[in-house]
Formats: structure tokens, C-alpha cells, sequence
């Protein structure tokens, strides 16, 4: 008898499946797959330290410095020290950030779109409302321990 995939199983292949589409929608804006979060997130909070947007969107802190300089060297961010503390990084975005958000946007929620386009209403708000609920049991994970994503 065959068995049932893992919830995390389906859900990396969900995430493996918009990776590909958000690689292949947003490479001629320069942009690659794990890069819509930082351009969302960075767009909606100007000024956001790297160790926030770190644990905003459930990434190590080597992984943000990594894809920050990215975004850095093509011109969609710039980083700079905090007045108040030195140690600090602070990111903001540039013009070239806010112009391809709306594509970023675009491109992400025809992805949600296409993905639950066979679900009802309320099967989507009942997914949403799972997950949400999951979300918040895997982030109370690593803020209950102190652990490090």
C-alpha cells in the first residue's frame, strides 16, 4: 500500500514548484527565486534591519547577508550602518526595487492564483487558516528555543 506523503514533503514540493516559476517569471527584471521576499518585505519596511528581515521571512542571517549583497550589486537595495548602533545593518530600497514591485506582486499572486484555482472559497480560506496555524507553531519553534533559522 502506498503511503501518504508528509505534510512537509508536499509543501517543499510546492515551494520547489514556485521557485521554478519565480526564477522563470523574474529573471528579466534581474531577479531570482528567493528574491520576491526581499523586495516585498524591504518595499513595505524601509529601514528594516537584516537581523529583522531575517527572522520575518524564516531565513539565516548569512543567507540575508548573502542575497542583500545581491540586490545590493544589481541596484534594487542599499544597506547602510545604523546611527544608533554600528553593529546594525539597515536596508532600504532603491527606485529600481519600488518599480519592479508591482511585477514582483504580479507574478506571486497568479502563482497563488494558478496553485488553488481548483479549491473552493471556502476551501481556501480553510487552507489559509490551517496553514496559518502552522506558521505559527514552526516560528514558536526557533523563538521558544532560541535557536537560530
Amino acid at each position: 500500500e502506498k503511503t501518504m506523503p508528509t505534510f512537509m514533503r508536499q509543501i517543499n514540493v510546492i515551494s520547489r514548484c514556485g521557485a521554478l516559476y519565480r526564477t522563470e517569471k523574474l529573471k528579466e527584471v534581474q531577479l531570482g527565486a528567493p528574491h520576491h521576499s526581499y523586495i516585498i518585505n524591504v518595499c513595505n519596511y524601509p529601514g528594516t534591519s537584516q537581523e529583522q528581515l531575517a527572522k520575518h521571512i524564516c531565513v539565516d542571517k548569512s543567507n540575508v547577508a548573502r542575497q542583500l549583497a545581491y540586490l545590493e550589486k544589481e541596484g534594487f537595495v542599499e544597506r547602510r550602518q545604523s546611527p544608533s548602533d554600528g553593529r546594525v545593518i539597515l536596508v532600504y530600497p532603491t527606485q529600481k526595487a519600488f518599480d519592479v514591485l508591482p511585477e514582483v506582486k504580479r507574478v506571486t499572486a497568479f502563482w497563488n492564483e494558478y496553485i488553488t484555482q481548483d479549491l473552493t472559497k471556502e476551501e481556501k480560506e480553510s487552507l489559509s487558516g490551517v496553514l496559518e496555524k502552522i506558521v505559527c507553531r514552526a516560528r514558536s519553534y526557533f523563538e521558544e528555543s532560541g535557536e537560530e533559522k
